[in-house]
């Protein structure tokens, strides 16, 4: 490969040809420093506007000071160096001493351009310091890596800021869906001590019930067919599923990490699809369906329902999570058993307005599935756009 082939991205704008040339961050910014204001944390006063520390690049807390338009880099107190926290920023911040202030020389370099070259930059290289890496400022500005012309540069900038933006607008709804599913589980679902939620289906009158979880169904709690056997278990993803709490990471299931042999499915406890898993023990309250037949662990119980609503129930056991993690108590290792797990109350209403309201969580969470499905791929599609349109 001829050296300008290797100074040149996978992937560029049409109208730019040139190679690409190694710089200096100290060539192509300045570096601001004494904008760092570093103040305690009884002295912030609540505001709208964002503060940034080694940590606030990543997550916004309010404060005061003055307008512009840089690049922050944390100096320390940065652990994922996959995502090392480096943003761009335009407008009124506050900045304390743990956030490098750098600004685009206007000849050399664009901002949004220069943040993204940052951001795909292996900085491992250049950290100090034990476990809480830190980045000195004066290597900072030591960094280098391939940049192309300022117009092309503006051109990436612009680019990856549109989709930036794009990504932020697909958070913003996902948080806006998963708020407005945790109120309605509030609002749809009596109060404690009451009989009727605030807003229901208008055909529905009559006033809930108190019942236990064994009378909503048949109970079961896991087990795990031995695991010395090897007999018991295979690669073969075609085996049957064994679910586990570190499987459950989704409403509704229908594969697991680890599967059954034949014989190790004739030694699980089984329960047949679309039935209720629960875990009960150290990490209490995930919860799941299962699409198909599974066998299952002794962390989880499972409710097997009978002329009550799956889905209904998964919905009430998630608004009513924090109350059911309670009867764990105070032991080393929190636990529900199954008489205690029996014994749980929730309010439930007829079977009809249980199917109505399982429905109705089942689209909402179909659609808050969605865009975290379109959030995860534009995402992932950014980190390949870095990939190919940089040096």
């Amino acid at each position: 490969m001829n050296e300008k082939k290797k100074n040149v991205p996978q992937l560029r704008f049409p109208g730019f040809t040139d190679a690409w040339e190694q710089r200096k961050v100290s060539e192509l910014a300045d570096r601001y420093d004494n904008h760092r204001v570093p103040i305690t944390a009884s002295e912030r006063v609540a505001g709208g506007t964002p503060y940034y520390g080694a940590n606030g690049i990543q997550d916004h807390v309010e404060g005061f000071t003055h307008d512009g338009e840089f690049i922050l880099v944390a100096e320390d107190g940065a652990n994922d160096l996959q995502n090392y926290p480096v943003q761009y920023v335009d407008g009124k911040v506050w900045v304390n001493n743990h956030a490098h202030v750098l600004q685009a020389k206007e000849e050399t370099a664009d901002n949004k351009f220069l943040m993204n070259a940052l951001k795909h930059t292996n900085i491992e290289p250049y950290l100090v310091g034990g476990g809480r890496a830190k980045l000195n400022a004066d290597v900072m500005m030591k960094i280098d890596f391939k940049v192309p012309t300022l117009p092309e540069q503006i051109q990436i900038g612009k680019f990856f800021d549109n989709l930036d933006h794009l990504i932020t607008l697909h958070q913003r709804k996902l948080s806006d869906l998963k708020k407005l599913k945790n109120g309605l589980l509030q609002k749809m679902f009596p109060k404690n001590g009451e009989k009727y939620p605030e807003i229901r289906f208008p055909e529905f009158t009559d006033a809930w019930e108190q019942r236990k979880l064994g009378e909503l169904g048949k109970i079961y709690t896991g087990n795990t067919p031995k695991t010395s056997d090897l007999d018991n278990w295979t690669d073969n993803k075609q085996g049957h599923i064994w679910i586990t709490p570190t499987d459950i990471d989704k409403l509704i299931m229908s594969d697991s990490d680890r599967h059954l042999s034949e014989q190790g499915w004739s030694k699980a406890r089984k329960i047949p699809e679309n039935s209720v898993l629960i875990t009960s023990i150290a990490s209490i309250g995930k919860n799941t369906i299962n699409a198909v037949p599974v066998a299952f662990n002794q962390q989880i119980n499972a409710i097997v329902p009978e002329k009550n609503d799956s889905y209904f129930i998964l919905s009430a056991m998630i608004k009513d999570t924090a109350r059911f993690a309670s009867v764990a108590g105070q032991t080393a290792t929190a636990i529900i058993n199954k008489t205690t797990f029996e014994k749980f109350q929730i309010a439930t209403p007829s079977y009809e307005e249980q199917q109505k309201i399982g429905s109705f969580f089942k689209q909402l969470d179909d659609t808050i599935t969605l865009h975290q499905r379109e959030l995860d791929h534009l995402q992932l599609q950014k980190k390949a756009l870095l990939q190919q349109m940089f040096v």
